[in-house]
């Protein structure tokens, strides 16, 4: 799985075009057509804020702040379901680990 699938699995339902994910894999440090390394803590913390890139820019389209409501459907508060999932992105990548740290240590004693 390449990148740029593994972005298009994480904002599932999100449409955007080809050339507009690559710009948000770039700007967090990923080529979109290079491997995704899913063992990699560094990897994975930036497709989470590539993600969080992608709502964040939703959220500042005045046009999804209103309410919606179409037929027997209602799209209510689009602005405080993103927001809240922009939270927990946010709260999420910050309680990410990406340093692998080095278990050898190393005593001198005298």
């Amino acid at each position: 799985m390449q990148n740029i699938q593994r972005i298009e699995l994480e904002t599932k339902g999100i449409q955007l075009s080809q050339q507009e994910l690559i710009v948000y894999l770039n700007e967090n440090g990923l080529s979109p057509h290079e491997s995704y390394q899913a063992d990699s803590l560094v990897s994975q913390k930036a497709i989470h804020q590539t993600a969080l890139s992608i709502l964040e820019s939703i959220a500042n389209n005045p046009e999804n702040f209103k309410n919606i409501k179409m037929d027997d459907m209602s799209v209510e508060n689009f602005s405080e379901s993103i927001h809240r999932r922009i939270n927990y992105l946010t709260r999420k990548i910050r309680s990410m680990k990406t340093d692998v740290k080095n278990t050898d240590v190393f005593m001198f004693y005298l």
